[in-house]
């Protein structure tokens, strides 16, 4: 793992992102300095994407995720309390990959802000037969925007996945706030592959 240092509207249902889009992107290549963009929030739409928490298990962790228009800039933002009571501990929000990420990729990129607490990316592989089942990477995001980049080899198998990361085989991508009882405040503007 490494670190590279208002109109409010909720995000629409979970729906599957344009095929031809991603396959375009990755057919293409990614590059150190062109990034393949997953998500750019700046548009104000995030169909793609839904909120999910721990109450989906009987955990008490409430939140939600918001598109938020501020000056010029527009993203996404994930806010809530995240509580460990009842063998709960996280929110999230998520969205399916219809395309996996390409073999010469070699890590994640994201611009994000928050509230200092840590942060975390879930990728869901195919492997996966249970919601427990994911390869994890943290980050900490300041009150002002940074660049993070999570190399591929820090994504660590979480939950009894007995699998090699593959980018090839991701499936669904996670922001989650997770692990602690805290109060959750991560804005993201964009998410890209490199």
């Amino acid at each position: 793992m490494s670190q590279n240092p208002t109109d409010r509207r909720k995000a629409g249902p979970s729906a599957v992102l344009t095929a031809a889009v991603l396959s375009a992107g990755l057919m293409a290549g990614a590059s150190a300095a062109q990034p393949m963009m997953i998500e750019d929030f700046s548009d104000g739409k995030a169909p793609d994407w839904r909120y999910v928490s721990d109450r989906v298990m009987g955990g008490v962790s409430d939140g939600e995720m918001q598109m938020i228009t501020q000056g010029d800039s527009t993203f996404s933002r994930l806010t809530g309390t995240v509580s460990t009571a009842n063998n709960g501990g996280f929110i999230q929000f998520r969205r399916p990959l219809e395309v996996p990420f390409g073999a010469e990729t070699s890590a994640l990129k994201l611009r994000v802000r928050g509230n200092g607490e840590r942060y975390y990316i879930h990728l869901r592989p195919k492997s996966s037969n249970r919601p427990w089942h994911y390869f994890a990477a943290s980050f900490e995001a300041g009150e002002d925007w940074q660049e993070i980049t999570l190399p591929w080899d820090s994504f660590t198998a979480q939950g009894g996945l007995r699998a090699e990361f593959d980018p090839t085989e991701v499936t669904s991508i996670g922001v989650v706030a997770y692990g602690a009882d805290y109060e959750a405040q991560l804005d993201v503007a964009w998410i890209a592959v490199d």
